[in-house]
């Protein structure tokens, strides 16, 4: 088995779990005890020396880095099914949304939350309505991101928008708790789910 991701069930691993089960195929979890610092230990800083979770290693090649991971995978396991290819237009929007949840959804959900102050011009995730109002851009369309056709942009932004409004993190809108109800009922996301708790359950722990 080449596939090996390094987890645990409460990091940004958990996700990357939904991207493997949408691709079909085979791959071992390592699970990785965050509580006794495993991930800040030798043998994990050789393949991400910022210490954190996820790595994903494939045969040889290492990838970290939520975003990069479900990329990597869509293009090498399910090019021009959960990757629009490389000359399809599509792609521009593909990419775009993807990189949305780590470079603007992210830092500046912590920026409001935090109450930081800083110069929106020079922020790259400018202010947090002119964020919600891109995000219910890409998204009050539907059904997916790229309309009717779903891909890993969706498991990518999608699966942080789930998670932030689960945990009333990010305000709610009837398109955004419309869109995490869709993306609900994917098969591959139920298994993932299923494989989350699971793993909870075997190591203890509770949310």
């Amino acid at each position: 088995m080449s596939l090996t991701l390094y987890y645990h069930p409460y990091s940004r691993a958990a996700g990357v779990v939904w991207m493997l089960e949408e691709l079909e195929i085979d791959y071992e979890l390592r699970f990785v005890d965050l509580l006794t610092g495993a991930h800040k230990q030798p043998e994990n800083l050789a393949l991400n020396p910022m210490g954190k979770l996820p790595i994903l290693v494939d045969g040889e090649q290492v990838v970290t880095e939520s975003a990069a991971i479900g990329l990597y995978l869509a293009d090498r396991y399910a090019a021009g099914r959960l990757a629009p290819a490389l000359d399809d237009p599509q792609r521009g929007t593909y990419l775009r949304w993807s990189l949305f949840a780590p470079s603007v959804v992210e830092p500046g959900l912590m920026a409001k939350s935090n109450d930081w102050s800083f110069k929106e011009s020079q922020a790259g995730w400018g202010n947090y309505q002119a964020m919600l109002g891109a995000l219910d851009s890409a998204i009050a369309p539907g059904p997916f991101i790229l309309g009717e056709r779903f891909s890993m942009a969706d498991v990518i932004l999608g699966g942080t928008l789930r998670f932030m409004l689960r945990f009333k993190m990010l305000e709610s809108r009837p398109s955004f708790e419309a869109y995490a109800e869709r993306l609900g009922q994917r098969p591959a996301l139920v298994r993932a789910d299923a494989k989350n708790a699971a793993s909870m359950a075997e190591h203890g722990l509770t949310r």
